[in-house]
């Protein structure tokens, strides 16, 4: 990389707040006060991202007769729910490839719930008038490099014949440009109706403001200390106070869960996301995008990219760092290297648009397990429920995932607890330094292959056999 190029494009990251850009808005409602002293209720929810506060509201959907409180340690959404790039998939398998690959005999299955699940959360933002910038537009994965159309077209083609492709199509060069143009787009595959857009932060706020008119206690500034079990329920330990609940569900994600024996099934990875200022009308034009679909590219090193309601352009990925040990600290949330790099990949995407600047440049952790998909189980003799793993698309899959806490709380066999995909866990990961390493190998060996025509090295293909991964 020219030093001349690096000045031009790190001169365009000159003003760039460290802040989620979601999060930096005036709307942001204040935080509801934390806990000081003892309460008691039905069901108790663990964390305000949208895992806990999908519980806490489909809880109150199911029965409104329920005493439901739900805890959050900061804010609620402030953490991966408040920074993620807002694309709501339908997939509840961090895609069809991976669905299809393990859990072939239930893919259908899963599909039609992934699609269920997606229109229930644009019915939920409708009926609650969630103002979240909710755009149905699709997604493109696009190929930048010929070997990575060849894939496109094949695995297409192989959709096609399993009948899994309604509402997917395979764009050439000039359509996908004739979509979004980007020199650097030879091919893409769009995903109609199976994805849709929208402000990750706002949606969070707005599942607050439901479960607050529905009747959730909610208590911010508050993270659950200990899970106990105590008589016939549990208890959870506060700075301040402590809650006694019948049932508990935990949907802290990324940090440390208060069942242990669950800890080794994920590690965080920080992801970087950089978002630019508006566009202009003549920008706007020179790039097309009309349709305002989300994009993703489809190196394994993959960029995220997608117009926000005021026409700014959010550009994230690529990097995916795991700290050694497994750690969440505040610090990781920067990377100016990372965000360099990204803004010299959005000027190589888009040279059309030298000039433009960025606004916000950020980053947070994914938690993220062997499989790429969330994965679920009971504790305490089915008094606590738990969901995590959801490796970088829980925007959509959460609510999934809410459904099948309940379920288990309830001891309901349903037509979710009754999948493969939820009565088995993922392999967890090996302790240290064996993680590290592990993690180390396989991102050099993924860089490895997006540069030598997507060919997979040893390393990788044991790992494929086994059945393991490292994605964000």
């Amino acid at each position: 990389m020219a030093r001349s190029a690096m000045s031009r494009w790190t001169s365009s990251l000159s003003e760039a707040r460290p802040v989620a850009y979601w999060l930096d808005d005036p709307g942001r409602p204040d935080p509801e006060p934390a806990l000081t002293g003892a309460e008691s209720c039905d069901l108790l929810v663990v964390g305000g991202g949208y895992s806990g506060l999908w519980t806490a509201l489909l809880a109150k959907e199911r029965d409104p007769s329920r005493d439901v409180v739900l805890l959050e340690g900061r804010e609620v959404g402030w953490a991966a729910s408040g920074r993620n790039g807002g694309f709501c998939a339908a997939s509840l398998t961090h895609g069809l490839p991976n669905g299809l690959t393990r859990w072939p005999d239930e893919i259908r299955r899963l599909e039609e719930l992934g699609r269920r699940n997606l229109d229930a959360i644009e019915e939920a933002v409708a009926r609650y008038s969630i103002d979240c910038d909710f755009e149905r537009t699709g997604e493109i994965d696009v190929a930048t490099e010929d070997h990575q159309v060849r894939e496109l077209r094949e695995w297409y083609e192989e959709i096609e014949r399993r009948g899994l492709a309604d509402g997917i199509e395979f764009l050439d060069a000039e359509a996908v440009r004739e979509q979004v143009n980007s020199p650097t787009f030879k091919a893409g595959l769009w995903d109609r109706h199976g994805v849709a857009m929208l402000n990750p932060a706002r949606l969070a706020w707005g599942l607050k403001r439901a479960c607050l008119e529905l009747g959730v206690r909610l208590y911010e500034h508050t993270p659950a200390l200990s899970l106990k079990p105590h008589g016939a329920g549990m208890a959870v330990r506060t700075p301040y106070g402590s809650v006694r609940a019948r049932r508990v569900a935990l949907g802290t994600n990324v940090f440390p869960n208060l069942v242990r024996r669950v800890r080794s099934y994920t590690v965080p990875v920080y992801d970087y996301a950089l978002m630019t200022e508006p566009l202009t009308a003549d920008q706007l034009q020179s790039i097309g995008w009309k349709n305002r679909q989300g994009l993703g590219d489809s190196a394994n090193q993959f960029h995220y990219f997608r117009l926000s309601a005021d026409n700014r352009i959010l550009w994230g990925g690529y990097d995916a760092i795991y700290p050694y040990g497994g750690r969440v600290r505040a610090e990781y949330d920067e990377r100016p290297e990372t965000y360099a790099k990204l803004a010299g990949h959005f000027f190589t995407c888009f040279p059309q648009l030298e000039g433009l600047r960025f606004t916000h440049a950020w980053g947070g952790a994914i938690d993220t397990c062997s499989r790429f998909s969330a994965f679920f189980g009971t504790a305490h003799a089915g008094k606590v429920a738990y969901a995590a793993g959801y490796t970088g698309l829980g925007v959509g899959a959460t609510r999934f995932g809410a459904e099948v806490m309940l379920d288990l709380l309830a001891g309901e066999r349903t037509e979710r607890t009754e999948l493969e995909m939820v009565r088995k866990k993922p392999l967890p990961f090996p302790p240290e330094p064996f993680a590290w390493a592990g993690i180390a190998l396989t991102k050099w060996s993924l860089a490895r292959a997006d540069a030598n025509g997507g060919r997979r090295n040893l390393w990788l293909r044991t790992m494929d056999r086994l059945g393991l991964g490292f994605d964000s």
